[in-house]
């Protein structure tokens, strides 16, 4: 055994170091300048007006996601309804709105994911809601708490600046709006803003091309649960092999003439088995159920063993045990190691199952840790690759270099192609400024970029210093979890405790210490310590900022222990309540 884990280890440093890149982030690109033809928005119609609004609000959140929806109810509970929610998109949903893809899904299953099912009364479809259902679900919750009136969609900050004197955020739209607030909350999300590989010669393909968060069905036929008549005779490429093409995979196999799928890492994939909610059962749930829910699966995927395993799937059998977490001897460690190898081999020789092809099986196999990478579950990816029509190109870890006007060029061999699709999900943990698309300036003039021009400076990834008023959700510097849901919900908790908290105590200003900062990035580095070793193995991608070895990407990093831990430090600190680590102003 020692000598067959010995040969494992290698074989995934042999991996990993195939995929190392000096560019790191840097290798994606943003949908703006060169590439801003690639962010039109599909659902809505061209030529949206409305007059311009000027008002003062108690608070203006960025994003019309699940974590401004989210936050907006939670204020809605406290009482506090003076908010405007700024989106992009031509309503709400956020991720779901942009996602509708054929064969879009969520992984997670519905009755932990989709939010506040039991205050609307709603029953999912099935275990995994597909993108439509849980799209109607963002506009349910936004109906049911009467959001839509406080929403202005199709809008985007053009600027937000605080203003010491007044004490309030002055924030512009591109609608001409002016808006006054004293608390300023950004909301993007976590999946918000897609990205692009940077691919030399991308804008000189000769066919269409969009990003899946982009979906042309003028160009392709068919909708999101219907067929895609208009690839009959074309030859489609699919750039990313993540929980993204893992689904877009099996539709283009059933209508497109060939399908070329280029492949970087392959993906882990498991099996999904879904099927439709058991009406008695669901009926059956006593209040409450789904806060425990969503509890119980994310100490089931965290290795915290709940005592009942009250999802069962998947995700719950693939990272029962947390193979990445600190141990004190090295024994203790070999054993993890051990049993997340034989997660990893389970998953492997499902590709040998189902594949009828040997070499094309041994290419379609992860050969990384179970945490490195997000897992995947479907039923008809790995059997897509079958078809006659549908080809693997592998790069053995290089990726896609360069794009001719015919198409994608690997190892010298050009592959001709009508459509190529990106595949190359969202922005996680690059700059916030970034991913919000404006830079927000606090105190004294001085703008976010250029205050953590060395990465993120917070307290918990919510308040930040010389940024008063200023509520920050996203991953960076704060909780991560396999049920994005859950953390953005308990994000949104304390976002409205701050907000409400502040208010009932005549306080009127709140942001961070810098040597807060500095404690709260020391807990985050002290726990990372104890899964270096671990992260050492692992190939790059969105876990790991791409490898990164920067000042940013040291501080740009996630809470890496269970979400329910993070969430407990949010907790324990709103319980003092002494404010621990900000400067207050109070109201004369």
């Amino acid at each position: 055994m020692t000598t067959e884990i010995d040969e494992l280890r290698e074989r995934y440093r042999q991996e990993r170091e195939k995929r190392l890149r000096d560019d790191g982030l840097a290798q994606y690109v943003a949908f703006e300048g060169d590439f801003e033809e690639f962010d039109r928005d599909p659902w809505v119609e061209p030529g949206f007006e409305r007059g311009a609004i000027t008002e003062e609000v108690t608070a203006v959140i960025v994003g019309g996601g699940f974590a401004g929806m989210l936050t907006a109810v939670e204020l809605t509970r406290l009482g506090i309804r003076d908010f405007r929610i700024v989106e992009k998109a031509g309503d709400f949903g956020g991720t779901w709105y942009w996602n509708r893809y054929p064969g879009c899904m969520c992984d997670v299953e519905s009755y932990s994911y989709m939010p506040l099912l039991e205050e609307t009364d709603y029953m999912p479809a099935e275990k995994y809601a597909s993108a439509s259902e849980i799209f109607e679900h963002c506009r349910r919750i936004g109906n049911h708490f009467d959001l839509y009136p406080h929403a202005l969609f199709q809008t985007e900050i053009e600027n937000a600046a605080w203003d010491d004197d007044e004490r309030r955020w002055h924030i512009t739209t591109t609608r001409g709006d002016r808006l006054t607030a004293r608390f300023f909350v950004t909301a993007g999300g976590i999946l918000h803003k897609a990205k692009l590989p940077g691919i030399p010669g991308i804008q000189d393909f000769a066919g269409r091309s969009f990003h899946t968060a982009r979906w042309d069905y003028d160009f392709t036929g068919g909708a999101p649960r219907e067929p895609m008549d208009k690839l009959a005779d074309m030859r489609v490429g699919v750039i990313g092999t993540g929980a993204t093409a893992v689904q877009v995979v099996p539709q283009l196999a059933r209508t497109a003439k060939e399908v070329y799928v280029f492949q970087r890492t392959p993906s882990a994939v498991g099996v999904r088995n879904n099927g439709p909610t058991d009406e008695e059962w669901f009926r059956s749930l006593e209040p409450g159920w789904q806060a425990e829910r969503m509890k119980n699966f994310t100490q089931a995927v965290t290795g915290e063993k709940p005592e009942q395993d009250l999802v069962q799937d998947g995700w719950t059998d693939v990272l029962w045990d947390a193979t990445n977490e600190t141990v004190e001897t090295e024994a203790e460690r070999e054993e993890l190691e051990r049993l997340d190898f034989e997660v990893m081999a389970k998953l492997r020789a499902r590709v040998d199952d189902v594949v009828d092809d040997p070499e094309t099986a041994e290419k379609l196999k992860p050969w990384y840790g179970k945490h490195c990478k997000r897992v995947c579950f479907h039923d008809d990816y790995l059997a897509a690759f079958n078809e006659p029509n549908v080809h693997l190109v592998d790069t053995d870890g290089v990726g896609v270099r360069e794009v001719s006007p015919a198409g994608p060029v690997v190892d010298g061999v050009t592959y001709p192609l009508d459509l190529l699709i990106f595949a190359s999900g969202f922005e996680v943990t690059t700059p916030l400024a970034q991913r919000l698309g404006f830079d927000p300036v606090g105190r004294s003039g001085r703008p976010l970029s250029e205050r953590w021009h060395d990465g993120a400076h917070t307290l918990h990834g919510v308040l930040s210093a010389d940024f008063p008023n200023m509520m920050i959700i996203s991953t960076v510097q704060a909780g991560f979890g396999t049920n994005f849901v859950h953390f953005l919900s308990e994000s949104a908790k304390h976002v409205a405790a701050l907000v409400d908290t502040c208010l009932r105590e005549g306080i009127e200003a709140i942001e961070a210490t810098p040597e807060a900062e500095d404690e709260w990035l020391a807990v985050l580095h002290d726990v990372a310590m104890g899964l270096a070793h671990y992260s050492a193995s692992c190939t790059p991608g969105y876990y790991n900022s791409e490898g990164a070895r920067t000042s940013q990407g040291a501080r740009n990093l996630v809470y890496p222990g269970s979400l329910l831990h993070y969430a407990g430090y949010l907790e324990r600190w709103r319980e003092a309540g002494d404010m621990a680590g900000t400067v207050v102003a109070r109201s004369d």
